[in-house]
């Protein structure tokens, strides 16, 4: 399996590149058009908002407390949104968008491989959220606030990780490395443990527990529940399991 670092290195998941990204996404909106400009205030205005909404909560977040906190005025604020659920749409697109960039195109040679590219999605997913790590609390513990716009997109992108887990499932089964009696559900029950990483990563990491662990062991545990064959020569083996395993 591979590491953090390598993952990082491959991709550029910086506050600036994703900003980047956002400036590019919302180009007809945003009045600011010199892109160094746009992406360095864009780059405060969200690392502001998600420490906002961290500590207080994007809901009883104002745009005064924006602006105290960013050192922009109530004018360059709205040079590149017209309002909070504007803004709250920018960010949840960004982790939507970068969700579908990244776990969308797993690697050609896994094609007919599904026990390599169920490990490959669980492995990217857990990486993906810790290079992202606030922009994923954000998008989980600010659910509440999101428009029926931002809802539908929250449960599509959802609803899409859990096909390509289910793809990779449905073809082992078919192969019959798999024994999964119900793709679906079988899907939506490993999401959680993908989501524990980030909603719960303090506790992880106050046991010692690092991305690359937490990773192996999601995976042990997932194949352990499917009744996949051991894991490759040279992999992880050793490592520590979960002591809770799904039901069959």
């Amino acid at each position: 399996m591979g590491s953090l670092r390598d993952f990082q290195a491959r991709h550029d998941l910086s506050m600036e590149a994703l900003c980047a990204r956002i400036l590019e996404r919302h180009a007809a909106t945003i009045r600011v058009k010199k892109p160094a400009v746009a992406i360095a205030n864009l780059a405060r205005i969200v690392e502001t908002t998600l420490d906002l909404a961290n500590r207080k909560g994007f809901h009883s977040m104002s745009l005064r407390d924006l602006t105290e906190r960013s050192g922009l005025s109530m004018g360059a604020l709205y040079a590149y949104f017209d309002g909070k659920d504007t803004l709250l749409m920018m960010i949840l697109g960004q982790v939507v968008g970068a969700v579908e960039e990244v776990l969308g195109h797993p690697p050609e040679q896994l094609a007919g491989d599904p026990a390599g590219r169920l490990r490959w999605l669980l492995e990217t997913h857990i990486f993906l959220t810790e290079a992202m790590h606030p922009w994923f609390v954000f998008a989980y513990m600010e659910a509440k606030a999101f428009s029926r716009e931002g809802r539908d997109l929250a449960v599509s992108s959802e609803l899409m990780t859990e096909r390509l887990m289910a793809d990779a499932l449905e073809d082992g089964a078919r192969r019959g490395l798999f024994t999964v009696p119900d793709v679906e559900m079988t899907a939506a029950l490993i999401k959680p443990l993908l989501q524990d990483w980030y909603v719960k990563r303090a506790k992880h990491r106050r046991r010692g527990v690092t991305p690359e662990r937490y990773a192996r062991s999601v995976v042990a545990f997932v194949e352990a529940a499917i009744g996949a064959g051991p894991p490759p020569a040279g992999s992880d083996a050793e490592e520590p399991r979960l002591s809770l395993s799904l039901p069959r």
